[in-house]
């Protein structure tokens, strides 16, 4: 029998140590929430914060149908903002508000306020913690870099030459309002503004130490809004209900707008990218130098190992053998596209006199490719590792071989190995954000309530709002 990784290290007379920070949403620009970090046992709550009003998300849900295409009952594609998402670098938890238009920390260990830094519109979107700064973007239409350790400001850029402001979501903002995270790589802050086109969306990069602008393009056909998603030559740029588009790192130039049903939900894993949830809570996976879809998954949210995908829907979490999925996958691809071929050499002969032996041997490449392509469906089909039930279809990340799954007034923890829930906790409203990071458990919800779960955690207390301090 297999340990999991805390009762093996008891076992074996070590201890296990948290030390892995959760620095960005969903830890990493590859979006992954997955923290190496086992859990620690008996998970309680240590503290809860919550605003003094609730989350102001910029888009309240989808059109109940489509009418056109006959979708009822559609997904919201636009989720970004719905919590507080926490980030946390050592013994310190950051988010920004929509509520109140501040970024604050607070003391991971204890939930007492440290600071707060006041924008001039909604924060939706969580900072990134790098080199002891929090880098962070408003619907004011600026970026901010502000120290860590004490929210004074380092420096602030206006991410368009003009300050023009409307009325949105209650609040006067910038026309070109920050709508993206910021990814902070290699001495360069990524990020974008803008959510009309025809008022042009600005994707830029700037560097991280002054905020100097680097380079700049513009696009004039597509929104920017969501989580942006970095690998080491690519920024992929999610634009709301639309399919994200993939940019060059060096210039910001667009390579491609890749093919799915849309949606703010994104996920990097060797340099494939899934997304949606799209009309109907499917996920597509597009990989690199592609635009077509190499699979689709009937799913919210998907979790990637090495070995292991998780797919997570409003009902279920599965668990599939994702080398062998993958393999057959772009087989199937591989087929399909021979088959389609085939169609067409078919179709373009027709019934041409002198032509039969050919069509003959056409017609039986045809068949011989479609009990393949039966074949590779049937295999994808025996991929399946584990099917679980859930309730619990808001959020979900991977903390060493737990899985916590975010629900309505409950998040869960799901044993990896077999889909077996291990234990439970109340929470106040839908927990649509979660991070996992030195040895501790954080839960944001739609109420505006951040919950602290830890080993030895006893009181339940709420810690009130620090003032701001100006920028």
């Amino acid at each position: 029998m297999k340990l999991p990784v805390t009762l093996l290290a008891l076992a074996l007379g070590t201890v296990v140590t948290y030390g892995t920070d959760w620095p960005t949403y969903r830890r990493d620009y590859s979006r992954s929430g997955v923290s190496p970090d086992p859990l620690p046992a008996n998970l309680t709550e240590a503290w809860s914060w919550k605003s003094a009003h609730p989350p102001q998300p910029a888009w309240q849900g989808e059109a109940k149908w489509d009418g056109w295409n006959k979708v009822y009952d559609m997904k919201a594609r636009q989720t970004f903002d719905r919590a507080f998402h926490v980030v946390v670098a050592g013994d310190r938890a950051y988010f920004g508000s929509s509520a109140d238009d501040q970024v604050r920390c607070l003391d991971a260990r204890t939930g007492a306020p440290l600071w707060t830094f006041s924008t001039e519109g909604p924060v939706r979107l969580a900072p990134s913690i790098v080199d002891g700064r929090a880098y962070f973007g408003s619907d004011d239409g600026c970026v901010y870099c502000v120290d860590a350790a004490s929210g004074k400001q380092v420096w602030k850029v206006r991410a368009t030459p003009v300050d023009r402001r409307i009325p949105g979501n209650g609040r006067l903002i910038s026309v070109w309002p920050v709508r993206t995270s910021l990814v902070v790589q290699d001495g360069l802050v990524y990020t974008s503004a803008g959510m009309f086109p025809a008022e042009g969306v600005h994707l830029m990069a700037l560097e991280a130490a002054t905020g100097a602008e680097k380079w700049r393009q513009i696009q004039t056909d597509l929104p920017a809004q969501g989580y942006l998603l970095a690998s080491k030559s690519r920024l992929y740029v999610p634009a709301g209900r639309n399919n994200p588009a993939v940019c060059d790192l060096q210039n910001g130039k667009r390579v491609r707008v890749v093919e799915g049903a849309g949606g703010t939900y994104a996920l990097l894993t060797d340099d494939m990218l899934v997304f949606g949830p799209g009309k109907t809570g499917q996920l597509g996976a597009v990989e690199e130098g592609q635009s077509d879809q190499l699979a689709t998954f009937q799913g919210n949210h998907m979790i990637v190992t090495p070995t292991r995908s998780y797919l997570h829907s409003d009902t279920e979490i599965t668990a599939l053998d994702r080398a062998r999925y993958l393999e057959l996958a772009r087989e199937r691809k591989r087929l399909a596209t021979t088959q389609g071929a085939v169609n067409k050499k078919l179709k373009a002969l027709g019934k041409k006199n002198g032509t039969e032996t050919e069509r003959d041997a056409l017609q039986a490449q045809l068949g011989d490719l479609g009990k393949r392509l039966d074949a590779a469906t049937l295999g994808m089909d025996q991929c399946l590792l584990w099917r679980a039930p859930s309730s619990w279809q808001h959020c979900v990340v991977l903390a060493g071989d737990t899985l916590i799954a975010g629900g309505t007034d409950e998040v869960a923890g799901i044993s990896a190995a077999d889909g077996k829930v291990t234990w439970r906790r109340k929470v106040s409203g839908r927990a649509y954000g979660i991070a996992a990071s030195n040895g501790a458990v954080f839960v944001s919800t739609d109420q505006g309530t951040i919950h602290c779960l830890r080993s030895g955690g006893t009181q339940a207390s709420v810690h009130p709002i620090a003032p701001a301090i100006a920028p």
